[in-house]
């Protein structure tokens, strides 16, 4: 900008008004993802909510998908929260060091190996039919986070353990049924036990133009087990050293590692991390009590 240019132009406003946009306060970002639906427990420790499971997604074969993961505080302090490998059939540092712990034979080892067990999930997707504590999510399709115990309740209504019980498809937009959510809190976990299936009904009244919209707004699953939402097994076994030791072995692959130069380390802040928010599901007593099948 020229001197005479500068000597008629005010800028005072100009620099005030971008010393103000960097003072602002930065957005704080969210890391809850919108799209899943949670039950909501009221003061007395109870929640209800009606919900109805969806067919699979479009170009999907299931209407859920099973994934495992591991989360838990290491000696340092710090967290380890990871996707396991194994939900892709491969191999995962943390179950096979969690192997080794429970062969070891040792009581201590076996209770560390327990704290680290793997941890399994199933997502759906569902429609919100009723739900008090947040009427804004009725009429809404969400995905659905939930446990090995409701993963149970829904194959029991495929495959019923009576014989005078007719097994329903509770996925089925016209000859599925409602699930009634009973959450409450048992020994200081949530449990689900009392929820269960309503009668068969079509959803929505089986309109079909409208349940082609509801259909419209599944979500992917298959976007779940994608190889590019798990780390690599080096990487997880870096995380892993650092989360129990406070230290990363550098060069420890076959091809990289000679054999007659020491292993270098590289010292990681060991400071303690705050403990993140964990949600204790129906399957959260199992996880502490026994070591998963590994």
């Amino acid at each position: 900008m020229s001197l005479a240019a500068m000597k008629k132009q005010n800028s005072l406003d100009s620099l005030l008004g971008a010393a103000q946009k960097e003072s602002a306060p930065l957005e704080k970002k969210s890391y809850v993802d919108e799209r899943i639906w949670k039950p909501t427990m009221d003061k007395t420790g109870n929640g209800y909510a009606v919900i109805r499971f969806l067919p699979a997604p479009d170009g999907e074969d299931l209407p859920w998908v099973k994934l495992w993961n591991h989360a838990f505080q290491g000696p340092t302090g710090q967290w380890f929260i990871e996707n396991s490998l194994t939900t892709l059939g491969n191999n995962d540092p943390v179950s096979e060091y969690n192997s080794k712990l429970w062969n070891s034979g040792i009581e201590s080892d076996k209770e560390i190996a327990r704290k680290q067990k793997r941890k399994l999930s199933y997502y759906s997707n569902i429609y919100v039919v009723s739900d008090a504590a947040n009427s804004e999510n009725e009429g809404k399709v969400f995905l659905y986070r939930y446990g090995k115990k409701i993963f149970d309740k829904l194959m029991e209504a495929m495959q019923p353990p009576f014989p005078d019980a007719e097994p329903v498809n509770p996925f089925d937009f016209w000859e599925g049924a409602n699930f009634k959510l009973k959450l409450r809190k048992v020994d200081g976990y949530w449990n689900y036990d009392l929820s269960s299936f309503d009668n068969k009904s079509a959803l929505l009244d089986g309109d079909d133009d409208v349940l082609e919209e509801v259909h419209g707004k599944q979500y992917s699953l298959a976007d779940f087990t994608s190889p590019t939402n798990f780390k690599s097994y080096d990487e997880l076994k870096t995380r892993l050293d650092a989360v129990l030791s406070g230290t990363v072995v550098a060069n420890t692959t076959v091809q990289t590692l000679m054999e007659d130069e020491p292993s270098s380390t590289i010292k990681v802040d060991t400071k303690p991390e705050p403990a993140p928010t964990v949600e204790v599901d129906d399957d959260a007593m199992s996880y502490f009590e026994k070591l998963a099948e590994e």
